[in-house]
């Protein structure tokens, strides 16, 4: 039991850094106007309001690194990981919850290639912080 709580809380810790850097990149990105000059509307404010939810979420998508899968391929790991919360965002929450289209294409055409790649930064920092500390 004690090992499967350890596991659970790392697993989160690791997601919930990972939804830091992730979060860090996605305001980066909207406030050097990375973004805009790729036409795409998304400059988030770096606000606790903001990234408290961003945090939260990354912790919850970090317990997909408790399903054993190639424990020894970190950034492959990381990248396929990084689909879930990916396919949500484009198919569930931008369309559904935000009202911004399918894939958030009233955001700007290019969106789900950031998308791709803030949640790729996600998985990546997530699978290497869980290989640091030996998970």
């Amino acid at each position: 039991m004690n090992n499967l709580v350890r596991k659970i809380s790392l697993v989160f810790a690791a997601g919930v850094l990972g939804g830091l850097l992730n979060s860090l990149a996605v305001w980066g990105a909207g406030e050097f106007g990375i973004t805009a000059a790729a036409g795409v509307k998304i400059a988030p404010k770096l606000s606790a309001a903001w990234l408290y939810p961003r945090l939260v979420w990354g912790g919850i998508w970090g317990i997909l690194f408790l399903v054993p899968m190639m424990q020894t391929r970190i950034w492959s790991r990381g990248f396929i990981y990084s689909l879930g919360p990916t396919l949500v965002q484009l198919f569930i929450v931008f369309p559904m919850k935000a009202n911004k289209g399918m894939m958030g294409v009233d955001l700007g055409l290019l969106t789900p290639v950031f998308v791709v790649i803030f949640n790729a930064i996600w998985g990546w920092t997530t699978a290497i912080w869980l290989r640091w500390t030996g998970k």
